[in-house]
């Protein structure tokens, strides 16, 4: 199920509408209850024309089936599945990079990608899942690998949105790394790899 948020310096129904109308088409398509939420207006908060949307979302699942990375181990294979661009994060440092530069192309603003018919078809062979936000694709997978283990990529394995490399004319690549999903927006590891499956790397 699915709990929103909306606050602002004054609310205007018709926003809040439109915030929670694209969020009720996100959860039926991902079979989510959307239950309720808060809507808080606050002057002393949010300046004129500020507005804050968030949401919390629960779930169930049999402690059998839970995911966890405790049973990923050397030579288990890293797959990646493309992001529709930058995603949410890192935009302290694209609005940086806007003051040197334009950039009008789609893949700039363009809606972070749900994952959910990836995760559910990778039932059962999945060992870890890794959502790429802050701390790039090697800082996200290293949270869900058990102690030990580490993970070595092939940054060349897949092909960058053109938002990356308008990033790159002025980001180093090193904090490209850190900071973007560079066009892998979520990774699994699994034993072995399938037909058409994006292999970014390996467990070592």
């Amino acid at each position: 199920m699915l709990l929103d948020y909306v606050a602002a310096n004054e609310i205007r129904l018709e926003e809040v509408a439109e915030l929670v109308d694209g969020a009720a088409a996100v959860c039926r398509e991902a079979g989510v209850a959307l239950v309720g939420g808060e809507t808080a207006e606050l002057p002393g908060i949010y300046a004129e024309g500020e507005l804050d949307f968030a949401g919390t979302c629960v779930g169930v699942v049999a402690r059998d089936d839970l995911v966890d990375g405790s049973t990923v181990s050397a030579g288990d294979v890293v797959i990646g599945f493309p992001s529709a661009g930058v995603h949410a994060n890192g935009f302290t440092l694209v609005r940086r990079v806007l003051d040197d530069e334009d950039y009008d192309g789609p893949d700039l603003l363009a809606p972070t990608r749900l994952y959910l018919d990836e995760a559910r078809a990778l039932r059962g062979r999945a060992k870890a899942f890794a959502h790429v936000t802050g701390g790039g694709i090697l800082g996200n997978l290293v949270r869900v690998l058990p102690d030990g283990r580490s993970a070595e990529l092939d940054w060349d394995a897949w092909e960058r949105p053109a938002v990356f490399a308008w990033l790159a004319r002025h980001v180093g690549e090193e904090e490209l790394r850190r900071v973007f999903n560079l066009g892998i927006g979520w990774c699994a590891v699994v034993a072995d790899a399938q037909p058409g499956e994006i292999v970014i790397g390996r467990v070592a």
